[in-house]
C-alpha cells in the first residue's frame, strides 16, 4: 500500500480510534477464546493491519478499546511495540460500552485531536482516507461517514446533499429520524464502519453510558451536519464473519 504519510500530517489528521471491545459472536468458535481484533488475515491480525494501514496515512496516535479478552489485546501491542504507532488502551473490561460509548470513554486520550479517524477493526478496505478527508473539510463536516451501495439489512438515510437524515431498517420497515422511507426524497446506504469526526463534535454528545454511534448521529443530525462519503469503488470486507476470513486473504496480502 502507498504511503501517503506527507499529505495527511498537512490536514492535520494525525489520530485515530479502532473499536476492538466486541464479542465478536460471528466469529466463534475463534472469539471463544481470542478477541477478534486479532484473527489472522494472511499471517497477520486485523488490529496489525488496521494500524498498518493508518500508518500510510500518517496517522500514528491510535485509541484501541478493549473489553473480550482484553490482555491478549494488551500483550499483542506491548510485544510488537505497537507495530510502530503511539497506541493507547481505553479498558471496558468492566463494562462494554458498544461504539458510542466507547466512544465518549476515549474523549480525554485523544490529546487535543482536531479530527479523529474512527473504525471497526473487524473491516479491511482500500479506502483512500486522503481523499475522504479532503471531503470532510470541504463540507466543514461535523462527521464524515463513509459509506457504500451495498446490500445488508439496516441503511443510513440521507437527503440529495448527502446529509444524514435517519436510519432504517429495510427488514421490518422501521425509520428513525424520518416519518417513512420515501425514495425519491432520500437515499439508503450502508455504513461501513469508517467515519472522520471534527472534535468539536465531541463536546455535544447528551448521550451517557451504553449507546452505538449511529444513535450518536442520530441524535445530533439535526444540529450538526453528518455527511455521507461514498467509497462504493474500494475493496470494502466485513471479516467479523467466518467466512469473510478466505475472501479477505484473496484481497489483503
Amino acid at each position: 500500500m502507498p504511503n501517503h504519510e506527507s499529505s495527511i500530517i498537512n490536514y492535520q489528521l494525525d489520530t485515530a480510534m479502532l473499536f476492538a471491545a466486541g464479542l465478536g459472536t460471528r466469529l466463534k468458535p475463534f472469539t471463544d477464546k481470542h478477541p477478534k481484533a486479532l484473527a489472522i488475515v494472511n499471517g497477520k491480525s486485523l488490529l496489525q493491519r488496521n494500524i498498518e494501514y493508518l500508518q500510510t496515512f500518517g496517522i500514528k496516535n491510535i485509541v484501541v478499546n478493549v473489553h473480550h479478552f482484553a490482555n491478549q489485546i494488551i500483550d499483542a501491542i506491548n510485544n510488537n511495540n505497537g507495530w510502530g504507532s503511539n497506541v493507547t488502551i481505553s479498558n471496558e473490561e468492566n463494562e462494554v460500552l458498544e461504539t458510542g460509548g466507547g466512544l465518549v470513554k476515549a474523549i480525554p486520550l485523544f490529546n487535543n485531536a482536531k479530527h479523529i479517524l474512527v473504525m471497526n477493526v473487524d473491516i479491511l478496505t482500500t479506502l483512500n482516507i486522503i481523499n475522504m478527508f479532503d471531503y470532510h473539510l470541504k463540507h466543514n463536516a461535523a462527521a464524515t461517514l463513509a459509506v457504500t451501495n451495498r446490500t445488508t439489512s439496516r441503511y443510513l438515510v440521507f437527503d440529495s446533499m448527502n446529509k444524514m437524515c435517519g436510519w432504517l431498517n429495510s427488514s421490518t420497515n422501521e425509520v428513525k429520524g424520518i416519518e417513512k422511507f420515501d425514495e425519491t426524497k432520500y437515499q439508503k446506504l450502508a455504513f461501513s464502519g469508517v467515519h472522520i469526526i471534527n472534535a468539536n463534535l465531541l463536546s455535544k454528545i447528551s448521550l451517557a453510558g451504553k449507546f452505538s454511534m449511529v444513535d450518536l448521529y442520530l441524535s445530533v443530525m439535526k444540529s450538526n451536519d453528518i455527511y455521507a462519503y461514498n467509497h462504493s469503488n474500494d475493496i470494502f470486507i466485513d471479516v467479523g464473519k467466518v467466512e469473510s476470513i478466505e475472501k479477505a486473504a484473496t484481497f489483503f496480502i
